[in-house]
């Protein structure tokens, strides 16, 4: 059995500033918000982040934009955050950015115990500057680091009391990759079932990889919403 517990204050117990926070989800889809307004709320300062984006500005890791809490940030999209930009602009956050499949594949790579890896994504850019390129087949390929992290914090849409986790459609893409990649892998769950409910075929997340649990129901922003006009 998992530890189980009763708020998103209480699950993040033990994280201290400077911590570096793997976050699952994209944009707003599949983001354990809970855990990040704890975070936010218990106002942990000089954080690096690893996530696909940075959220909006008034939800989700934006909510630590925000309040300044972060210092680094490693992403593949930033493209929907005001606050980021001004942060940037004025060099007030550190930023590496990464293509989003390496991105996966680093995450990929270190919840494998992998410390590296050869892509051509990026040879001959700006991203490629300082690393190793090796040439196989008569291709560049560029060396590129595994990540891992002091915490992994994940949203599923089900889950069993042994940890076992189910990510809904879009929320399949980060999610599992970051749930593997932490030391300590916190996850937030919509439902919470009993052991042997999940078909063990349809399991994303096997339960070894999940250290705390926290129920809670999902808000589902929309990121950016558009309407036909009538």
């Amino acid at each position: 059995m998992k530890p189980l517990f009763q708020s998103a204050e209480e699950v993040i117990n033990g994280l201290e500033d400077g911590a570096v926070i793997l976050a699952g989800g994209f944009g707003l889809c599949g983001i354990p918000e809970h855990v990040i307004q704890a975070i936010a709320d218990k106002n942990l300062k000089n954080l690096t982040i690893v996530s696909n984006n940075c959220g909006v500005d008034d939800w989700g890791l934006g909510l630590l934009l925000e309040k300044k809490q972060i210092d680094k940030i490693y992403a593949s999209y930033v493209g929907e955050n005001k606050e980021f930009e001004r942060q940037v602009i004025n060099g007030e956050l550190e930023v590496e950015l990464v293509p989003q499949g390496t991105l996966a594949e680093k995450l990929r790579a270190g919840g494998a115990g992998i410390p590296a890896f050869y892509t051509p994504a990026g040879v001959g850019t700006k991203i490629a500057e300082g690393k190793e390129v090796r040439e196989f087949h008569g291709r560049p390929y560029l060396l590129e680091e595994a990540i891992t992290g002091d915490v992994s914090i994940v949203r599923a849409h089900t889950g069993d009391t042994f940890g076992n986790l189910v990510y809904r459609k879009t929320a399949q893409n980060f999610n599992p990759m970051i749930a593997a990649a932490g030391r300590l892998t916190i996850a937030e769950v919509e439902h919470l079932v009993e052991p042997g409910t999940i078909d063990p075929h349809h399991i994303h997340t096997p339960g070894i990889y999940v250290d705390r649990m926290l129920q809670a129901e999902q808000e589902n922003r929309i990121e950016r919403r558009t309407v036909k006009e009538g």
